[in-house]
């Protein structure tokens, strides 16, 4: 299967030109990589959304700097913030996390170029909201890349993985998460849940309806691509930033 084509999604079926147009226009971004369309085996069901809003809006509003952020690599004062949208249960999210983040930590957000910061998604179930409430619950103790790590290395090749809380709980010990009661407790905090759905009511506003989903700057990208196009991607937000 090519890299071209890693993404899942939310909604039917449907060209990523006009699954994306939504957000293209709402924000003013510059589509630079498309999913050619076709059948997708890992696809989700559709969710309940209307059509994206329409008008002026902050382009940056999903941009958080926020210090203190634990959804979030790098420095606050980084000249260009990647963002992702991400689904705990997406198999190419998992691609992403697992070959092609390490390397741009390293190149970009380690060398104070780019900042990282995570939109979770849950559109692929219960199992979807619930390990991304994991996450965040991991979060809560340091360790919320940790446990994206552990997930995705857990994952299955090209299907969603099973994630009931008795696993959730095994992958906070994998990811060396302290307190495992205090993990435990705050798999049950509404606010927790709350956050995840409004978080995933914001990106199916904004016509994300395909993960993994990119954008820096004014530029957006969609799919599990291959290394080199992210290291463009990023080199041309870093230079416009300038």
């Amino acid at each position: 299967m090519k890299r071209s084509n890693r993404t899942t999604r939310a909604t039917p079926r449907r060209s990523p030109a006009i699954a994306l147009a939504a957000l293209v226009v709402f924000l003013g971004v510059v589509l630079v990589a498309q999913l050619t369309p076709g059948r997708d085996p890992l696809a989700a069901p559709s969710p309940s959304t209307g059509a994206a809003s329409t008008g002026a809006v902050d382009e940056f509003a999903f941009v958080r700097r926020d210090q203190d952020d634990p959804m979030a690599l790098g420095s606050v004062a980084a000249p260009v913030v990647l963002v992702q949208w991400t689904d705990m249960r997406c198999p190419y999210c998992a691609v992403f996390n697992r070959d092609t983040l390490p390397v741009l930590t390293k190149d970009y957000v380690d060398t104070g170029k780019v900042r990282i910061e995570i939109h979770d998604v849950a559109y692929f179930g219960e199992q979807s909201e619930g390990a991304a409430v994991a996450a965040r619950a991991a979060g809560r103790q340091g360790k919320y890349f940790e446990y994206l790590r552990a997930v995705y290395a857990d994952a299955p090749e090209h299907k969603h993985p099973d994630l009931p809380r008795e696993k959730l709980i095994a992958l906070a010990r994998k990811a060396d998460v302290a307190d495992i009661s205090r993990f435990t407790a705050d798999l049950d905090d509404p606010r927790l849940r709350a956050e995840v759905q409004d978080n995933t009511t914001s990106a199916q506003q904004l016509g994300v309806s395909s993960v993994p989903f990119f954008v820096a700057g004014k530029t957006a990208l969609s799919g599990a691509q291959p290394l080199d196009v992210f290291r463009a991607f990023l080199d041309d937000a870093l230079t416009k930033a300038r």
